[in-house]
């Protein structure tokens, strides 16, 4: 069993804490088994509450990250994209890479109409809901309407999805 010591600790909760780890590959980046890991979880309060604290940590960063991919589905967003083109050219008996055409063009992508909604549901549930109704008899099959209920000064609009 490998010793317990502060460092060990450290390297396992920075692991944890900046990405999506399983126990068994934290184990193998930091060079202990398994059972050390559970063993140390177990008989360990300070390093039960540092796992614990390294995954809330993670947790948190991956809500804010969700957040921002959120805002930027809502408003939409441009990136741009570099294409390059490369021409072959012999210099000193050597074929090098050599730019002959560079583009760049910006592409926008527009607002997510679901994320839109997603985030008013959510968001404002009393003047936005999400619902879905389900009718039918033994006569007629089973029909789902999928439903945004969306109210404007306590009037409420209906949009077939």
């Amino acid at each position: 069993m490998a010793k317990y010591c502060e460092d060990i600790v450290n390297r396992i909760c920075a692991l944890i804490e900046t990405d999506s780890y399983t126990d068994k590959e934290v184990c193998n980046l930091v060079d202990i088994s398994q059972e050390t890991f559970i063993t140390w979880k177990r008989e360990k309060p300070e390093f039960s509450e540092s796992i614990k604290r390294a995954e809330r940590v993670f947790l948190s960063f991956i809500a804010t990250e969700a957040r921002k991919s959120l805002v930027k589905k809502i408003q939409g967003y441009t990136v741009q994209e570099k294409k390059t083109v490369y021409a072959s050219q012999l210099i000193e008996g050597q074929s090098k890479p050599k730019i002959k055409e560079q583009t760049i063009t910006d592409k926008h992508f527009q607002p997510d109409t679901t994320a839109i909604i997603f985030a008013l549901c959510n968001q404002d549930s009393d003047n936005f809901k999400n619902k879905t109704t389900i009718a039918g008899d033994k006569e007629n099959p089973l029909t789902l309407t999928p439903t945004v209920i969306l109210q404007y000064d306590g009037k409420p609009i209906n949009l077939k999805t």
